[in-house]
């Protein structure tokens, strides 16, 4: 009787196990199916990019061969270089660079979508489909600054699309996959889900990524990221490592601004973006404080650029950006992409917080330069009085030159600093000071009387120009 209570026992364990094991198997996507819909679109880019035509003689020859032929024999060996036992020269012998990538096509007549850096001096495009038909492309357009290429398939017609979704519908922990060649290995697929949503990076400011685990490597680049509907939400296109190689962290640029990119490809050859022509930085715990903010929120404005959009609009260094036509900004990495994608020329409502409270400014986005880098213009400085002070630096009067140099109307110079105070704030030799505790700095006397009035008993803020560039930091008197 025991040995069959015991069967019974073993029999209705294991019917419960098989159970779950099928309720937790149907919790989970299946992706057979969108995979075989949608790998026809998917295509794998090899490009080819010829060796540059430059000298290999010791110091590069500055003639032609015609030239070369009428010197003695001995400077024409020096300035072409050594030769192989072959006759020929090592240039010669220099093979193409090739490399690989993915793209899908969006258009039937032959638009695909990929990343820059994929095609980036390439001089022959070849596009491979799933059934193994092959393509020249040509390149229609670049933008850099997205990471984003266009290429167009010739002799292409009636051919596979992906579906385009929305990629402002996505959350945080839904499903994606990615199909693309990974190391050559073409039609390879990953899965993961969404990690983040809105992801700056230092390389592309204009670009809110969409943070992913699905697993991408080199091969990968310009392939598409999909949804569970099978629709296209981002293109894969950068990857956070130390290894090289995949270690759970990847950027996918938006599909949303990725078909905005890809339209004025198209159409117009170029992409125009919105532009302010400010400075920003994040509102840290601290820099929240001294601005009487209740939380770190919005997008410090360290400086704006003399005659740009925000400067005719009324924006002033020192105001904090709380929103951008009507939408938040919580982070200072939110407000270049908002910028980014409003069309130039519109007009557009900013709430700032200034001196304490908030005010409503309407400035008319212009369009961002080709070079939007600001160049260093700090130059050097005349010997002048100094003044010590009690947070540990030595500071004397900013030439009237380099005031001009860097647009502003004066300002004092850090020449000495100890382990006090602004040490401890990050303030270095040679900064520019031109703003403490909320109080423009223009003079040595200014500076004093700034210092004078510092409190005690809270933090505040220090506006300092390095190396060209404007930025604030705390400091604690």
């Amino acid at each position: 009787m025991s040995r069959v209570k015991t069967n019974v026992m073993l029999m209705l364990a294991a019917l419960v196990a098989a159970f779950w094991s099928q309720v937790a198997a149907a919790q989970l996507p299946d992706f057979t199916d969108l995979v075989e819909e949608n790998s026809s679109a998917v295509v794998n880019i090899s490009t080819t990019t010829e060796p540059q035509n430059r000298s290999s003689g010791f110091h590069g020859s500055p003639f032609d061969e015609r030239q070369l032929e009428q010197l003695p024999p001995f400077l024409q060996e020096f300035f072409r270089g050594p030769q192989s036992p072959f006759g020929d020269s090592p240039h010669s012998r220099q093979q193409p660079r090739r490399s690989m990538g993915s793209g899908f096509i969006v258009s039937a007549d032959g638009y695909v979508l990929t990343n820059n850096h994929v095609v980036e001096g390439a001089d022959e495009v070849m596009v491979r489909l799933s059934d193994r038909r092959e393509f020249s492309a040509t390149i229609v357009g670049t933008d850099p600054r997205s990471d984003m290429a266009v290429l167009k398939i010739e002799n292409g017609d009636d051919l596979p699309v992906v579906r385009i979704g929305r990629s402002r519908d996505l959350e945080v922990g839904e499903w994606v996959f990615a199909i693309g060649s990974p190391f050559g290995f073409d039609y390879t697929v990953t899965a993961g889900i969404v990690s983040a949503l809105g992801r700056s990076l230092p390389s592309e400011n204009y670009v809110p990524f969409i943070q992913t685990d699905v697993a991408i490597n080199p091969g990968n680049s310009g392939g598409p990221l999909f949804n569970l509907d099978g629709e296209v939400v981002g293109i894969n296109s950068q990857i956070y490592t130390r290894s090289g190689g995949f270690m759970g962290v990847s950027f996918a640029i938006p599909i949303d601004d990725a078909m905005n990119v890809f339209r004025q490809l198209r159409d117009d050859g170029a992409v125009s973006r919105g532009w302010l022509g400010v400075l920003i930085q994040e509102v840290s715990r601290d820099l929240a404080e001294t601005f009487g903010l209740d939380r770190p929120r919005g997008a410090l404005i360290a400086e704006v650029m003399e005659g740009s959009p925000a400067a005719e609009g009324g924006l002033r260094s020192g105001d904090i950006v709380l929103e951008f036509d009507g939408a938040p900004v919580d982070t200072s990495a939110d407000l270049p992409p908002m910028v980014g994608r409003t069309p130039v020329g519109e007009t557009v409502p900013l709430t700032v917080l200034r001196e304490g409270r908030e005010i409503t400014l309407n400035v008319e986005i212009g369009q961002l330069p080709e070079d939007d880098e600001r160049s260093p213009a700090v130059s050097g400085r005349d010997q002048g009085d100094s003044a010590g002070n009690p947070l540990g630096l030595t500071v004397e009067p900013l030439p009237e030159d380099a005031a001009r140099s860097l647009g502003i109307d004066g300002g004092v110079v850090v020449t000495d600093i100890d382990r006090g105070p602004a040490y401890q704030a990050g303030i270095r030799v040679r900064d520019v000071i031109t703003e403490l505790n909320r109080r423009p700095v223009t003079s040595l006397a200014e500076f004093r009387e700034a210092v004078e009035r510092l409190p005690d008993d809270r933090a505040v803020s220090v506006r300092i120009i390095r190396e060209g560039r404007a930025s604030y930091l705390v400091m604690r008197p």
